[in-house]
């Protein structure tokens, strides 16, 4: 299997990180495209460097190469992940701008139906952000907000990010077995039944 990884500006870059770290431990080729301001927010919200990050993946791009084997539908992938994905990144996706490599790869997922999976990271949310996303949805995108889980009692930050991060890759059929999955509700007496 053969994901590319695109991390936009938005915040919560370590979903980017988290979903590259479990891609690598389940064997899956990853190829990386970071924009500038991903890259900006890394240090802010994280303890990794840009080049931590670059290693985790197997192949990775400048956002300005659209030479790039990425940018080609005729280089054969499963699909892409935007984690976390900015509203600018969004718009330009929708558009089908493809004025960078992170566009570009997300427009090749859509002309050859592919599964795109947009880590949208804004709130609130305007009618424009809506709009966009229901399009992209239309085209076939797989919209996926990063929502907190309570069900299975997250201890911490770390928790809820490999949570969003299991999810993420079950849209791939990708099965992490350190997943908690929902086992419907028990009730605490038998007088609750």
């Amino acid at each position: 299997m053969r994901i590319i990884v695109g991390i936009s500006g938005a915040t919560g870059v370590i979903f980017g990180i988290r979903i590259l770290e479990l891609l690598k431990q389940v064997n899956v080729e990853t190829h990386l495209v970071m924009s500038p301001w991903a890259t900006a927010n890394v240090p802010f919200e994280t303890s990794y460097t840009v080049k931590e990050i670059e290693q985790i993946a197997d192949f990775n791009y400048s956002y300005k190469d659209q030479a790039a084997k990425i940018s080609s539908g005729s280089f054969r992938v499963d699909g892409m992940i935007v984690a976390p994905c900015s509203m600018k990144s969004l718009a330009s996706i929708r558009m089908g701008l493809a004025d960078n490599l992170l566009a570009r790869a997300a427009d090749v997922m859509l002309k050859e139906r592919k599964k795109l999976l947009l880590m949208t990271r804004e709130t609130p949310l305007n009618t424009i952000h809506l709009e966009n996303m229901l399009e992209l949805s239309r085209m076939g995108a797989i919209i996926f907000p990063p929502m907190p889980a309570f069900y299975n009692h997250p201890q911490n930050l770390d928790d809820m990010v490999n949570h969003i991060a299991f999810r993420a890759l079950d849209q791939f059929g990708i099965d992490m077995s350190e997943a908690k999955r929902w086992e419907g509700m028990k009730p605490k007496k038998q007088e609750d039944l």
